[in-house]
């Protein structure tokens, strides 16, 4: 899975925008409730929760963008629609038939809170691969204003070190990696693993 082991610059086409804006629209609705937002994650703000959506969809495009340009066969993003009951947490992407999960982070929630990126681990809500140590995940930093993405190279579960949220009221219910505890990676041996 590691076939890059530094960080790549994505220049995003218009289409890709679009497209995520246009599923964060439609997605919005599904999750959210009016003046409470997703309860269970501490966002009473429908428009937080429609960034969030539009931001997951640009990181996920540009982590496809990164292992296509590297050969590699990838399945998703998926922009389906599901009902409340029908969502899952099934990987945001398949590299070479390797689930990867993408986090990805603003470039304006960067500069407040520093290079991070948040996994749900709460008693109601929970990142079912926080339990799953040779889970990959690939973490993006997305520059709205330059429509460009920072895609950093895929890591296993096992090799981040998982930290406490900067807000406080946040504590309980989430675990943030920040960008400056990333480990250093090189290629593997074996680039199949």
């Amino acid at each position: 899975m590691r076939y890059f082991c530094q960080a790549v610059s994505v220049q995003l086409q218009a289409a890709v925008l679009i497209k995520a804006r246009q599923f964060a629209d439609q997605v919005t609705p599904t999750v959210g409730t009016p003046g409470r937002g997703y309860l269970d994650s501490h966002q009473p703000n429908l428009a937080k929760i429609h960034q969030d959506h539009f931001v997951s969809k640009v990181g996920e495009e540009a982590v496809k963008t990164v292992f296509e340009r590297l050969s590699q066969q990838v399945k998703g993003p998926d922009y389906k629609i599901y009902s409340r009951n029908q969502k899952s947490w099934l990987a945001d992407l398949q590299v070479e038939g390797v689930d990867l999960a993408v986090k990805t982070q603003r470039i304006e929630s960067a500069y407040r809170f520093g290079l991070s990126w948040v996994f749900q681990a709460g008693s109601e809500r929970c990142d079912p691969i926080l339990s799953q140590p040779e889970a990959w995940v690939c973490f993006v930093m997305f520059d709205q204003t330059q429509s460009c993405c920072t895609v950093y190279p895929p890591y296993q579960i096992k090799e981040l070190q998982f930290d406490a949220p900067r807000l406080a009221h946040l504590r309980n219910s989430k675990r943030v990696v920040y960008a400056e505890r990333l480990p250093i990676v090189g290629l593997p041996i074996n680039p199949t693993s």
